[in-house]
């Protein structure tokens, strides 16, 4: 078992790629919004590092481009100019991605030659390689679902790949607490509060998959009131047409879905924070709950005005930030709820044995 100490370089390691990875759904939620994800019709994972230098190779991008349906049906008639606008976007979004690839590989093989990585942890970095891997070729199959007579991606495989995104940062966490947490704590049977969080948990996720639904179907811009849309709890012309089938693919039904399944959420989050009170948990546990049920009123409160608003850009990207921040603290609060009275008769006898050594 690695001590705390010796663990900090790899800590420290695992949550820069946190960070990219938000930059990553942050420069994604700005490339959906802008129109920009389906501006590079290949998936070139070396020559495609970097981008047009001249002027025959912008016009040749461009005319790539101009192949599929997304300029025939959507962009006819756009400049070179407004093309190199979209394109970049886009770029810097898969530069990104190729750059986050390089940070963790590179130092994972020097951990690995160095000694450094026991055989829990490498396994679980392999896992969060290939959850890595997978995430790429998402990406691109979820464009590729663009690529064809209807210039949209599949709101199926956006959901997916955004899943992935936020699994890699869930992963990564759980890991740096594993790190972070002493032996004595971490063998330990669940506490009360441990199926609570997974429940907790599932329900962010649901809602996170429900809301990259809203996003894929562009159904954000459709009914720009709350609560009632457009005074009716839900739109009358739709009854009597929606199925189990079908329900998924109609975007009103599944942004009345999104909206009122945020305010169970946030009610399942006060109930988790009440019962955290009264169960006995650690003090990093109590503080982290508390950090979650606040996230969760700002993310609430956050896609309301995201919607009355008809999806600014800054908004409908921080509501995307907020719901990663909200995945995170979810995934740690389960990892600590798992601690719980563990925890707190761990630091309880090391108290004890601090005061009687005095």
């Amino acid at each position: 078992m690695q001590k705390k100490e010796d663990s900090m370089p790899i800590v420290l390691w695992l949550l820069s790629g946190v960070f990219l990875i938000l930059a990553m759904v942050v420069i994604g939620g700005i490339t959906r919004l802008t129109g920009s994800g389906l501006s590079i019709v290949e998936w070139n994972l070396i020559s495609g590092t970097l981008p047009p230098l001249s002027e025959a190779e912008w016009l040749l991008t461009f005319e790539k481009y101009k192949q599929f349906p997304e300029y025939q049906k959507l962009n006819q008639g756009m400049t070179l100019s407004g093309f190199k606008g979209i394109f970049w976007w886009e770029y810097l979004h898969r530069l990104l991605g190729r750059f986050i690839g390089m940070v963790f590989i590179l130092p994972l093989l020097y951990f690995l030659i160095r000694g450094r990585l026991s055989g829990w942890l490498l396994k679980r970095l392999l896992l969060i390689l290939l959850l890595g891997m997978a995430q790429g070729a998402m990406g691109w199959i979820m464009v590729k679902s663009g690529l064809s007579d209807m210039p949209h991606v599949s709101h199926y495989r956006l959901a997916a790949h955004l899943v992935l995104a936020f699994s890699l940062i869930g992963v990564i966490l759980w890991t740096v607490a594993d790190l972070l947490t002493p032996a004595q704590q971490r063998s330990t049977s669940p506490a009360p509060l441990y199926k609570l969080s997974w429940w907790v948990l599932a329900a962010i996720l649901l809602q996170i998959v429900l809301g990259a639904f809203v996003a894929g179907l562009k159904s954000g811009f459709s009914y720009n009131t709350y609560p009632l849309m457009e005074g009716e709890i839900f739109p009358t012309h739709l009854l009597g047409h929606l199925t189990w089938q079908n329900v998924w693919e109609n975007g009103v039904a599944v942004q009345f879905l999104h909206r009122w399944f945020a305010l169970l959420v946030l009610g399942l989050l006060c109930w988790f924070w009440y019962k955290s009170t009264r169960t006995p948990i650690a003090a990093s546990g109590q503080r982290t709950i508390q950090l979650l049920l606040l996230t969760g009123i700002a993310q609430v409160a956050l896609g309301i005005a995201t919607l009355v608003l008809a999806v600014p850009l800054v908004l409908g990207v921080l509501h995307q930030l907020v719901a990663a921040l909200l995945f995170g603290l979810a995934v740690l609060a389960v990892h600590q709820s798992k601690v719980g009275s563990r925890a707190v008769a761990y630091s309880s006898s090391q108290e004890y044995l601090q005061v009687k050594k005095m």
